[in-house]
């Protein structure tokens, strides 16, 4: 029998799994899934099933396969079913030989519904979508039975086999299974099972023209795989007595177990695939890997770590009722994990240029930096000192506010790494902005100098003017001003919840030349700015892109202590 690993805490889904093996069900066995649609890129949600599935399977010492719900070839392309397999793969999550497509089924699929026929359980029925939904009823409406429910098992036996051998249109006919038109389940209102769609299906190409729907499907999946546990969200909880009648009525050798938990929410974003594909394709994003987006493509190219989003997943926990987690929490994972493997480098993106004239013209001093505080075997490196300097433009101020303590007319500030300076001359355009600025060095005041120890209340950072190289980057906020900016309300478009200053690109930064061999992917703390990640769409030799992956600024505060799940 397997035991489990020490490693997560037991949630109510671990608890129930432990008592499964230990009543010796399933054969000792763990077997989950993880069933995308290939419908459109994997989000952060998805992330989070993906860590639990591929989490039990690995806690338990089990599997877990991963199956394309590929049912409605209308919606599907190869390229999602690509990403899929990329994203699973770069969150650290492997399925070996288990992986498997509904669409592998579909013959074995037609059979079962034929079964049912034969069984008196499912009839084809000639009314259309609409009058389906009217004679359905609502929750607090009593359904009405088809016309067509009480056909003769062999007119619907061959009514079907008709239906797969394409001659009637699409929409005029359906497969529903026969249960209960009054239930106060909706779902069991005698669901459509199978229906007809005459496209190409990225797999079978033109061999079928009638799919299974995903209640009828995804049972009979799991239980062609040996599931042991199918763990699904919450929305399914109301599906699961569908779930059990197939499994029940068909008398299957195998019963997997419909397990459900709360699906991940954020607050400033949408997880809906609808919502997100609209956002791609009427251009309010670059891409599906926009690093706006909370799609794992878009995280991963805005620098964040699969460490990280595993830590977020872990943290949240599973949760039997819904909940909005606080953004701040994956941002508080992302730069927790970052701050203890990124190295450091020092960035000037709003630049101003700074000459000392004390400092000997043409002299050039390699500084001892070091690459990583919280990494002692990251080492350190040598950055370039010389004569004419930039800073960033919110490191002055002419007139300062309260309590300012980086540089002004006539005061001092210590350079990261080397020497305090005096601000002497402010030098303007004749629009009055402030372009130069004139400083003095205090020749002592560099590490191990005799008046290094100066007290100096700020710091900052800089790089040498002649030997840094541009750079543009790339900084990115919410995408969304609202908390919940997916909710439908009439009359309101959810895209006017857009953020017009999500993304701000500065094309005129200077980076120290340490960054110069800077490769796609790569991620580094520019001190004081933020984690960075080099771009890897769109930089190129010779052609630097960084997007800000988070600021430095720790919002954990705010959300200490809060109930995440």
């Amino acid at each position: 029998m397997s035991t489990p690993e020490a490693a997560p805490s037991l949630d109510f889904i671990r608890e129930r799994i432990t008592a499964d093996l230990a009543a010796g069900k399933n054969g000792g066995k763990v077997i989950t899934r993880f069933p995308p649609e290939p419908n459109g890129y994997l989000h952060i949600g998805h992330a989070k099933s993906i860590c639990l599935n591929f989490g039990i399977a690995r806690q338990f010492k089990g599997v877990c396969h991963l199956r394309f719900d590929d049912t409605n070839p209308t919606r599907e392309d190869v390229e999602y079913v690509n990403s899929i397999q990329e994203d699973v793969r770069w969150l650290g999550f492997d399925w070996a030989d288990k992986k498997f497509y509904a669409s592998d089924y579909f013959e074995k699929l037609y059979q079962f519904a034929v079964e049912l026929i034969k069984r008196g359980k499912a009839f084809v029925c000639d009314l259309t979508p609409e009058e389906m939904i009217q004679y359905r009823g609502a929750p607090s409406v009593p359904g009405k039975e088809s016309p067509y429910r009480n056909r003769p098992i062999a007119e619907n036996l061959d009514l079907f086999q008709r239906m797969r051998n394409g001659e009637f249109a699409d929409g005029s006919r359906t497969l529903r299974a026969k249960i209960d038109i009054n239930s106060p389940n909706i779902h069991m209102r005698d669901p459509a099972i199978y229906r007809i769609r005459k496209a190409e299906h990225h797999r079978t190409g033109n061999q079928w023209c009638i799919y299974p729907m995903y209640d009828f499907a995804h049972c009979l999946s799991d239980m062609i795989e040996g599931i042991t546990h199918s763990i699904c969200t919450l929305e399914f909880e109301v599906h699961r007595p569908l779930y059990d009648w197939i499994l029940d009525v068909l008398e299957t050798p195998c019963h997997p177990q419909q397990i459900e938990f709360a699906r991940l929410n954020l607050n400033y974003t949408v997880m809906s695939k609808r919502k997100l594909l609209e956002l791609v394709q009427e251009n309010r994003v670059t891409g599906w890997d926009d690093p706006r987006m909370p799609t794992v493509a878009g995280m991963r190219r805005r620098g964040y770590t699969p460490e990280s989003i595993r830590e977020f997943a872990d943290r949240v926990g599973v949760a039997k009722r819904e909940n909005i987690i606080d953004l701040a929490l994956l941002e508080y994972c992302v730069r927790e994990d970052l701050n203890k493997r990124s190295l450091r480098a020092m960035g000037v993106l709003r630049p101003i240029k700074v000459i000392l004239d004390n400092y000997p013209e043409g002299q050039v001093e390699e500084l001892e930096a070091i690459n990583n505080p919280e990494d002692p075997a990251a080492g350190t490196r040598k950055v370039p000192f010389s004569k004419e300097l930039y800073i960033d433009q919110e490191d002055f101020r002419e007139n300062p506010p309260p309590k300012y303590f980086r540089l002004t007319p006539g005061g001092e500030v210590r350079l990261r790494y080397a020497y305090i300076i005096k601000c002497v001359q402010v030098v303007k355009n004749a629009q009055g902005d402030v372009v130069e600025l004139h400083c003095t060095i205090d020749p002592g005041s560099k590490s191990g100098g005799p008046t290094s120890n100066r007290k100096i209340k700020g710091t900052i950072h800089w790089v040498s003017a002649s030997h840094s190289i541009p750079a543009e980057v790339r900084l990115y906020d919410r995408l969304f001003t609202v908390e919940d900016p997916g909710r439908e309300q009439e009359g309101v478009d959810w895209k006017s919840n857009i953020n017009p200053h999500s993304l701000e690109v500065l094309t005129q930064c200077r980076l120290e030349p340490s960054l110069t061999k800077a490769t796609a992917g790569e991620r580094y703390q520019f001190e004081r700015q933020g984690y960075f990640c080099v771009d890897a769409r769109d930089s190129a030799p010779g052609k630097l892109v960084f997007n800000r992956t988070v600021t430095l600024r720790d919002t954990w505060a705010k959300i200490e202590g809060k109930s995440q799940g």
